[in-house]
Order: structure tokens, then C-alpha cells, then sequence
């Protein structure tokens, strides 16, 4: 059977090999034996077709990566393997409101260069676009990738992207940038194929490769920052929805005669939880304007206002993350975010709400973490929506000429 596009069908040995490829690309570093269980090849295909790549460089030993590994029984540890610099690299790019960040890493996990650059709040799109096209230029030379070495770029925005069209939504919080084809805009920048989606999921998929939500087939990554989106994912897949929309959590009202919000309905979590309505609270309670950041701060020191603004928040949270426990029951709800740096001070009070509001199976059976990966969460997610693309990196064309 062809492959339905002109191309002549692959072979099996073709088809098993791109098996190990795209193991390894989302893995980072492997064993064969870990190459065998997950791809269901027997160990001595594995070990043949390894012993092939290492010798056209597209695979090396990565010995460092399993320095810590305990021996198994009386033998010594497994030597790991991963994809080497002839695989290729990805980039990642994230838009925040006040910042921009980018990543190059190499197919087996590695960063190579990164950088974050604070940016005037409200930037138009135009300056967005020119700012990261530099800062990725200056980071592949940092790293010594050459551009025909990405196999691709995954890019991150505060808010919601339509699927069938690629255009940003009308709730972004870059509102300037509504309704523009970023990844096209991107591509014609860069020279090189883009994937985009929202910050909130690729929050997810990073905490779902390297940080808190490992090991979780069906989770929640809550970003609470100037605004509030949840990355769904479920059973170890984002979930999108019909339009691209799916985790817009920022916008569930929690009090239909509450402060009107962004997206013009009234009462949204938003207006209750997230970082400006928090800095908007707080300035009118004690006079002076602090930023998100110094609130979780000053809170964690034990300020009273602060503390009692973030516990706040984290019922309001609780609230909506009980709704979403009774709809998909999430086995980990991850939080994250600049207010999520709050940690047990939000946390606690999530926890009783959940409580409260879930039905008791669902409440029983879901556990709320914090997120481990900080301010890097969203970029490094960026990262990984080219590593799990099983389309981005074919080999043996994983260098592109």
C-alpha cells in the first residue's frame, strides 16, 4: 500500500527504524532495552538498526545521562543512547505579555542555548516577530546549529489558536495580534516549518515530558499568571477541542454579576484569580501598585494582605479546577504560573475547594502539585510540541538541505 501522496511505500525496516527515531525523540536518552518495550521490536532489530544510525552519526552513546543510573542486579547500568547533532534540533519561541523567550535544544533533550528578554507591555506584532526572529538568529550561532539543522519551531502565545485556521483568537492577551496567522507570519521569517499553540498547553506538555506531571495520563496544567488557561491533556494526548478553544478556564464565570472582563462577559476567574485582578485588588486596598510577582513575595514573607489575596485566588481556583475534576476527573492537576510560585499558600486553599465542589470520587482521586519547571515551563513545552511531532523529523532526511 502506498504511502498516497506519489511516494514509493516504505519499507519495513524503514518503518521500524522511524519506530526507534521518534522513540527516542521523545525520550531524550534510552537504553536498547527501553527502545525494545516501547516500540514492541525484538532487542536484536533494536540493537541492528542502533548499530546502523551510530555509524551514519545519527545516533551516540550518552554515557553522562546515565551516570546516576544504579546497577541492575550485579551487572552495570544499561548504556543509554540518543539522538546525536546529525538528527537535527528544534526550537522553541514564547510570547508572554511582558516577555519573549527561545530555546535550542538537540533531539535528545539537551538545551543548548537559551535566552528571555523583557518586553514593553502591549508590543505590537510586527515588533514580536522582528524580536524573536533576532534573538533566534543570535541563538543559533550561540549554539552552533545551522538553520538547515532544525527540523522545527514550536511557538507559544497567551491565548486561544482556532486549529482549522491558525489564527489567534479573540481572548488573547496580546489583543493586537487577533485574528493574525502567526505561524505564517513565523515561517516566512525564519525560513523554517512552525507550530503553534497556546501557553497553557504547552505548559502541559512540558510538565508532562520533564517536570511535575511525568507519569500522568490524564492531568491539568493550570498557568496562573496575567491571565488563566488550562492544557488539558488526556490519556497522554493535548486536547484541543473541535476549534483549538479547549482549556479557556480564564473564562468560566464564577459570578455572573461580578467585574466585567476581557472577553466581555462579567465575573470570569479571571477577574478574581489571575495576576492583574490581584495587583488591581491590592492597589486599591493599600495605595500602591505591586507587581504579581512581588504579591506571591510578599506573601510567602508573610505579608497579610498579600496572603489573604492569594488565598483568595486559590478558592476561586479551587472553584473551577472541582468543575473540571467532575467533567474529565484528571488524575494531577499541575499549577503553574507566576502566582502559582505562591505554592501551598494557593495550594491549600485549591485543595478545599476542590473538596467541596467535586463530586468525592473525583476530588479523591486527583492530586494538585505544583509545577517545577518555573518560567521556563512554556518555552520548554514549545520544545516539545517539535519533538512529538511524528511528522517534523523524518528520517533519514532529519537534516534538511
Amino acid at each position: 500500500m502506498g504511502r498516497g501522496n506519489g511516494e514509493s511505500p516504505l519499507s519495513v525496516r524503514e518503518l521500524n527504524r522511524r519506530r526507534v527515531i521518534d522513540t527516542l525523540r521523545e525520550l531524550g536518552v534510552a537504553s536498547r532495552a527501553d527502545l525494545a518495550r516501547r516500540t514492541g521490536l525484538s532487542r536484536s532489530t533494536v540493537s541492528g538498526l542502533v548499530a546502523e544510525m551510530r555509524d551514519e552519526g545519527l545516533v551516540v552513546d550518552r554515557p553522562e545521562a546515565g551516570a546516576e543510573a544504579p546497577a541492575v542486579g550485579a551487572g552495570r547500568p544499561p548504556t543509554l543512547i540518543g539522538l546525536g547533532p546529525q538528527a537535527g534540533a528544534a526550537l522553541g519561541i514564547d510570547f508572554g505579555k511582558r516577555h519573549l523567550a527561545v530555546v535550542v535544544a538537540d533531539l535528545s533533550h539537551t538545551l543548548l542555548a537559551e535566552d528571555r528578554r523583557e518586553m514593553d507591555e502591549g508590543y505590537d506584532f510586527a515588533h514580536g516577530m522582528d524580536a524573536a526572529t533576532e534573538l533566534v538568529e543570535e541563538l543559533l550561532e550561540r549554539s552552533g546549529v545551522a538553520t538547515n539543522q532544525v527540523i522545527g519551531v514550536g511557538l507559544g502565545l497567551p491565548g486561544p489558536i482556532h486549529g482549522p485556521t491558525g489564527q489567534v483568537g479573540s481572548s488573547a492577551i496580546l489583543p493586537g495580534w487577533v485574528g493574525l496567522h502567526v505561524a505564517v507570519e513565523m515561517e516566512a521569517r525564519l525560513g523554517l516549518p512552525v507550530r503553534v499553540d497556546n501557553d497553557a498547553n504547552l505548559g502541559a506538555l512540558a510538565e508532562l515530558f520533564w517536570g511535575a506531571g511525568r507519569g500522568a495520563s490524564d492531568l491539568v496544567y493550570l498557568k496562573v499568571a496575567t491571565g488563566i488557561g488550562a492544557g488539558l491533556v488526556i490519556r497522554g494526548r493535548l486536547f484541543h477541542g473541535a476549534g483549538g478553544t479547549a482549556g479557556e478556564i480564564g473564562h468560566l464565570t464564577i459570578d455572573e454579576h461580578g467585574p466585567l472582563c476581557r472577553c466581555g462577559n462579567r465575573g470570569c476567574l479571571e477577574t478574581f484569580a489571575a495576576g492583574d485582578a490581584l495587583v488591581e485588588l491590592l492597589r486599591s486596598s493599600l495605595g500602591h501598585e505591586l507587581t504579581a510577582e512581588e504579591i506571591v513575595h510578599q506573601a510567602v514573607e508573610g505579608d497579610v494582605a498579600c496572603r489573604r489575596a492569594i488565598a483568595d485566588a486559590g478558592r476561586h481556583l479551587g472553584h473551577a479546577v472541582g468543575a473540571i475534576c467532575n467533567l474529565i476527573n484528571p488524575s494531577r492537576v499541575v499549577v503553574g504560573g507566576s502566582i502559582g510560585q505562591a505554592g501551598e499558600l494557593l495550594l491549600g486553599e485549591m485543595q478545599e475547594a476542590v473538596r467541596r465542589r467535586a463530586v468525592l470520587s473525583a476530588a479523591q482521586d486527583v492530586e494538585i502539585v505544583a509545577g517545577v519547571l518555573g518560567e521556563r515551563a512554556e518555552v520548554l513545552g514549545a520544545v516539545a510540541l517539535v519533538l512529538g511531532d511524528a511528522e517534523a523529523a523524518q528520517v533519514p532526511q532529519a537534516v534538511r538541505t
